[in-house]
């Protein structure tokens, strides 16, 4: 099979994960959201900023190292699975006992024993990274597809069985733990392959170079993302945080699924083409084009839609959450676009320019965050979360000077032009515009029905796209694959 069948595979089954996952997800949140109240969400996000660091640490950046050899062996693999096994172990000791400063932080003492239950899913989650490796190493990710179903769903139904009787913060500890579990337990069954009794400095050490500069970038992106559950929590409260960490999980399902598929779907192509530059040229620019085609009107369209959304899956309790989803949201698409483009300087093993342009974000995130962290308890009659509001506009803002950034930092590195990057991510802009125009028509005048609202504008806009690309050829590309995976 050659690699663009291989890829064209992997993006099937990499969407098909996404699309039934998700779905698994907003079904489970949808029962928890209706259940549970802000609060309860309020103290498991304060839990999951902190498990966001932890995870981050267990794997340390070597999975991707993994990804970008060639040729690992069986004293790879095996270094990098008792590697994570170990740094899980120890995370969860120093957090057990580091579990009352969290909740000194976020003003609550039921974190103490919701963390030290909750964070169990850094040894559990670090059993399956090697396993899941070598499956997208060989582009192989039907088992993990299988995996993350299998597992989701058993964790959904504890979920939603705890929530239906005791109704509380536990509800969501306890999916997380059957979800983590489950998932690790169906790779080890299906990929057959143990860890041998080995371990090797000098392995660990070859990996350093690309693992460090991964990690690195992790641990930017991680501040990138979590710092403002941190300043929420111990500034606003608990009830607050709640409102931003339902909107956050929403939107970040939608762009790291995006974000996610993209980046399975090509870095293995990249680490292919990457010393053949006519190869790359015409990776990249397909790669450039087809984020263009999905992110906009995927991502745009569910930003117009949020309103009605959002009435029909949890009534009008959430209404507060709605704009924040939207900022958020809209901070994904660029967001996604800056992903794509640090993809392409891993690509490259370029992780010293990753790791400065994660800097650069960071500080510019972090500068935007502090200019408007005087307003955060702002709040109106009308908008009782207006100082999160001006918060996210100001990120907004780096998020879109980040994108411009990254995306002349991986011209550079792949050898092309800022011009070229702009012309292929931009190229699909305006036709989403279109149709997110009508869409939002059709939105404003069903407004009285949400699911009326919803699937009138969701079918018009996608309707109106779809012509308007009928000579687009990523469109025609996307048809064509997909009649070839049914055959």
């Amino acid at each position: 099979m050659g690699l663009k069948e291989q890829t064209a595979g992997t993006i099937k089954w990499n969407l098909v994960d996404k699309v039934v996952t998700q779905l698994l997800y907003a079904l489970t949140g949808i029962v928890l959201a209706r259940q549970l109240s802000t609060e309860d969400f309020g103290l498991v996000g304060a839990a999951l900023v902190v498990q966001a660091f932890a995870l981050m640490f267990v794997d340390s950046g070597f999975a991707s190292a993994l990804l970008q050899r060639k040729n690992p062996d069986e004293r790879d693999y095996s270094t990098v699975f008792w590697f994570n096994m170990g740094v899980s172990a120890g995370l969860y000791v120093l957090l057990w006992f580091a579990a009352p400063l969290v909740a000194w932080w976020f003003h609550s003492d039921e974190l103490v024993p919701l963390c030290r239950v909750m964070f169990l899913s850094l040894p559990l989650n670090a059993l399956g990274i090697v396993q899941q490796n070598r499956l997208v190493k060989r582009m192989n990710v039907r088992p993990v597809a299988v995996s993350n179903v299998l597992a989701l769903s058993a964790g959904s139904v504890a979920g939603i069985a705890m929530a239906l009787t005791v109704a509380n913060a536990w509800s969501i500890v306890v999916q997380t733990l059957v979800n983590t579990a489950g998932r690790s337990l169906v790779l080890w069954i299906w990929t057959r392959w143990r860890p041998s009794a080995c371990f090797s400095w000098s392995v660990l050490r070859s990996y350093f170079k690309v693992g460090s500069g991964v990690m690195a970038q992790s641990f930017l992106n991680n501040v990138f993302l979590n710092v403002y559950g941190i300043f929420i929590g111990n500034r606003v409260g608990m009830v607050s945080l709640g409102l931003y960490s339902q909107a956050d999980k929403w939107s970040k399902m939608i762009y790291t699924s995006v974000m996610s598929t993209l980046t399975t779907s090509f870095l293995p192509a990249l680490a292919e083409v990457r010393d053949d530059y006519s190869r790359l040229m015409r990776v990249v620019s397909k790669m450039n084009r087809f984020s263009s085609y999905v992110v906009f009107i995927a991502m745009g369209g569910i930003i117009i839609v949020a309103e009605p959304l959002f009435h029909l899956l949890f009534g009008v309790k959430w209404d507060a959450s709605i704009v924040l989803f939207q900022l958020l949201l809209l901070r994904g698409i660029f967001t996604t676009f800056t992903s794509l483009f640090s993809n392409y300087i891993l690509a490259m093993g370029n992780s010293r320019m990753l790791v400065i342009t994660e800097l650069v974000r960071d500080g510019v995130a972090l500068a935007a965050l502090v200019a408007c962290f005087p307003v955060l308890g702002w709040s109106r009659p009308d908008r009782p979360v207006y100082g999160l509001e001006l918060m996210l506009y100001g990120q907004l803002a780096a998020a879109v000077f980040m994108w411009f950034f990254s995306l002349y930092v991986a011209a550079r590195s792949v050898g092309s032009t800022v011009w070229r990057f702009l012309f292929q991510t931009l190229g699909s802009l305006l036709p989403a515009s279109v149709a997110l125009a009508a869409a939002w028509q059709v939105s404003v005048f069903f407004s009285a029905e949400p699911l009326l609202a919803l699937v009138s504008a969701a079918g018009t806009g996608l309707s109106v796209y779809l012509l308007i690309n009928l000579r687009s050829s990523v469109q025609q590309d996307l048809f064509s694959g997909c009649k070839r995976n049914q055959n």
